[in-house]
């Protein structure tokens, strides 16, 4: 367990640190702008919460400051100060701006006053104890009575400012309009409410040396509770800025995968008919090299698989649709997509003087396009589909029409 918590304490300090690094650029650009100061101000001491209190470093801080335990007092500041930052941020992105500035001023001087207290408070009365981890140390030093008492002011001051985070995120998910933003929201929440669980655990911790109950089996989850919760803050807070990243990555995957399953389609058109194409691929093996821009390449490849299939059906009469579908055993209906495949498949069939002689005497209802683009793309999907398998002899069936 210890393995594991040294594992995420590293990972949330690295982690805000981080996250204080991508967001600085944009604060120096906007700033004016006080929610993007606080969430800034709450990914610093967020890292430095969790840096300060690594087992490697905390003993060299006590000592560069001359002060043993120095870095609990460190911890709890940040701590403190992140809370508020938190409660700055949530309040500009939920209130009008005049109401904003009143609301984060009565947090901003509620938790400066808390922590003028907490640090005078630490200052008379230290932690009494002085072990080899910080976990150590807070379970040593609640066993004085004056500790006791200054470790659950400070629970009180993290438990209010967590229980309003928990508020007003939930408060701020049901007016956000972005996906990410929603998702980042939840998150959020989530964590708030694990740290809710760290100080009531480590409450009970401490009112089990009062009445002289061993509560520290629940050392293990308060610190789990305690670490994730502040992971799963940082990632929701983050979450906006690089959601959307997934979104278009996805985006990309989705288009390239269309452009590959429409590829067999378009290729056998475009040796049929290389005016089709308006940039023609230098060779076969550079065609499946992923586009710089796939949505636009998948665009044209719809566009070119449709004038395409328009050049080559003037050479197919419905009669002869019918006779070949008929031979194969297929359904007769030219609008389905194994019936496009099918006149494609019919029309490449004949050798091309036949084809230019027929020219011009097609008679083959039409299918008019999708409205919706990626309604087109599922079609010629099926549509290449159903080609490919015609091409390798196996007939199949598609369905005659695809989702709206």
């Amino acid at each position: 367990m210890n393995t594991v918590n040294g594992i995420l304490t590293w990972v949330c300090a690295l982690g805000g640190i981080a996250a204080f690094g991508y967001r600085l650029p944009d604060l120096l650009r906007r700033r004016q702008d006080v929610a993007l100061w606080a969430l800034c101000v709450y990914f610093l001491c967020s890292g430095i919460s969790f840096l300060v209190d690594l087992d490697a470093l905390r003993v060299h801080i006590s000592a560069l400051f001359g002060l043993p335990n120095i870095t609990s007092l460190i911890v709890q500041v940040a701590v403190v100060v992140l809370t508020a930052a938190q409660q700055v941020v949530l309040v500009y992105w939920s209130s009008p701006p005049e109401e904003a500035r009143r609301r984060a001023r009565r947090r901003v001087l509620f938790f400066g006053a808390a922590l003028c207290v907490l640090v005078v408070a630490s200052l008379a009365v230290s932690p009494v104890a002085s072990a080899k981890t910080a976990t150590s140390t807070i379970l040593l030093s609640i066993q004085d009575g004056r500790y006791a008492l200054y470790m659950s002011f400070y629970l009180v001051i993290c438990g209010v400012g967590q229980f309003e985070t928990v508020r007003l995120s939930l408060r701020f998910t049901k007016m956000a309009n972005r996906q990410w933003l929603k998702v980042g929201m939840r998150t959020v929440t989530v964590g708030a409410s694990l740290i809710l669980v760290y100080c009531v655990t480590r409450s009970i911790q401490i009112a089990g040396t009062r009445l002289h109950y061993d509560a520290s089996a629940l050392d293990p989850i308060q610190w789990s509770c305690g670490t994730i919760g502040a992971l799963l803050q940082i990632t929701g807070w983050t979450i906006p800025s690089w959601g959307i990243h997934l979104t278009r990555a996805a985006g990309w995957l989705r288009s390239y995968r269309s452009y590959l399953r429409l590829r067999p389609l378009w290729w056998a058109l475009y040796e049929a008919s290389p005016d089709i194409a308006l940039d023609p691929p230098r060779s076969w093996a550079r065609d499946l090299v992923p586009p710089r821009d796939p949505h636009y390449s998948l665009y044209r490849r719809v566009i070119e698989i449709r004038d395409g299939q328009l050049m080559l059906r003037t050479s197919l009469s419905l009669a002869d649709f019918s006779r070949v579908a008929r031979s194969l055993g297929l359904p007769e209906d030219p609008t389905s997509p194994l019936g496009e495949a099918l006149q494609v498949r019919a029309v490449l069939n004949r050798p091309a003087e036949e084809r230019d002689e027929l020219a011009d005497t097609a008679d083959i209802p039409a299918r008019p396009p999708y409205d919706d683009f990626r309604d087109e793309v599922e079609w010629l999907t099926q549509v290449a589909s159903s080609f490919t398998a015609l091409t390798q002899g196996r007939a199949m069936r598609a369905p005659d029409r695809i989702p709206s």
